[in-house]
């Protein structure tokens, strides 16, 4: 097996925790029961998606309260907050106060851009304010101010028997060093690096050489190198890679066919562009452990990388879920060079 040039340091893994609309407790047991599965099998973080308005997690950050006081160990993610539907100042209160909880363990993602469908829901999100809300990166500075400790206020100090302070409390300090950015273009890779956040990079990215050639692996490795030019730590900046991977190793024929027919369903779509933002699709990796290691050390922007969210598929069963995270931590993770609380 070909080493790579940065061993796999950080194993984790992006669940999306879809649940039946006629039984959200379950589904949302579901994800903490699968949360607490990764840390017990040794996996150094755990990843919550975002969806509005949709039967998946909603709010994450609520989600990783509870899941903080469920583990004591595995770092807690969001990939990604669209803070489009957020107040920077509020989220900044929810996030500090969850990474006290958890004892510095929050590493929250966020992205930018109006909300989906957001003319439909404009009137719910904003009935005053639509027409003047700003989604550049400006909200994702303001978020970054806040956690950072930067004033919130022009006011602190006494007033009667209450004291107020000028910035966002409760203060975390190392929360700021744990902000991560969602970003699929040159544009936000860098934008996230000349600001010192740290780099999600998933299995989406923007084709922007609308002369091609298309090939995912080198696009990504353009963005991650891109970040790390920018960012003031260089070739130190943390960087995150999401792909989905889907270890066979101890799954079932029946798990196997599905798997397999999942990843057929959707691999159409990565061989061009996609719509009008020409996004590009990874393929999704099925096979045994040792099979995804060698496409994944042949991949160029993995072999940049040091840490991984591996995203668990969004349809499959609770029990799927088990046997492929049993299998990334017990042979998918060593194939790779990682080693639990390495």
């Amino acid at each position: 097996m070909p080493s790579t040039p940065r061993p796999l340091r950080k194993l984790g893994f992006l669940t999306i925790g879809l649940f039946d609309e006629a039984d959200p407790r379950r589904g949302h047991e579901s994800t903490l029961e699968i949360i607490e599965l990764g840390e017990r099998l040794g996996f150094d973080s755990a990843w919550l998606r975002h969806r509005h308005l949709q039967y998946g997690i909603s709010s994450p950050v609520a989600v990783m309260a509870a899941a903080s006081q469920r583990t004591s160990r595995i770092e807690l993610g969001t990939a990604v907050i669209p803070l489009g539907w957020e107040n920077p100042l509020r989220l900044a209160e929810d996030l500090a106060t969850v990474d006290i909880l958890s004892g510095g363990r929050v590493n929250p993602g966020v992205s930018v851009g109006p909300p989906m469908h957001f003319d439909e829901v404009k009137g719910a999100l904003y009935p005053d304010t639509a027409d003047v809300e700003d989604f550049s990166y400006e909200r994702v500075r303001r978020l970054l101010d806040l956690v950072r400790g930067e004033p919130a206020s022009d006011f602190s100090g006494v007033q009667g028997f209450e004291v107020f302070s000028d910035r966002v409390q409760p203060h975390s300090p190392g929360l700021g060093r744990r902000l991560w950015y969602g970003g699929g273009s040159l544009g936000s890779a860098r934008w996230a690096g000349e600001h010192g956040m740290n780099f999600l990079t998933s299995s989406v990215v923007k084709a922007e050489d609308r002369e091609g050639p298309y090939d995912f692996a080198e696009i990504q490795l353009s963005h991650i190198r891109a970040f790390r030019e920018a960012h003031p730590d260089g070739e130190e900046a943390r960087v995150s890679q999401g792909l989905v991977v889907i270890p066979t190793d101890s799954a079932s024929p029946e798990q196997r066919a599905r798997y397999e027919e999942y990843a057929a369903r959707r691999t159409p779509r990565t061989a061009s562009p996609q719509g009008p933002a020409r996004l590009m699709f990874a393929p999704d990796i099925v096979g045994t452990s040792e099979e995804i290691a060698e496409r994944l050390h042949a991949h160029a922007a993995f072999r940049e990388v040091d840490e991984v969210a591996f995203a668990l598929p969004f349809t499959f069963e609770h029990e799927d879920y088990v046997q492929i995270l049993t299998d990334m931590a017990a042979k998918l993770g060593p194939a790779l060079g990682w080693r639990p609380g390495a």
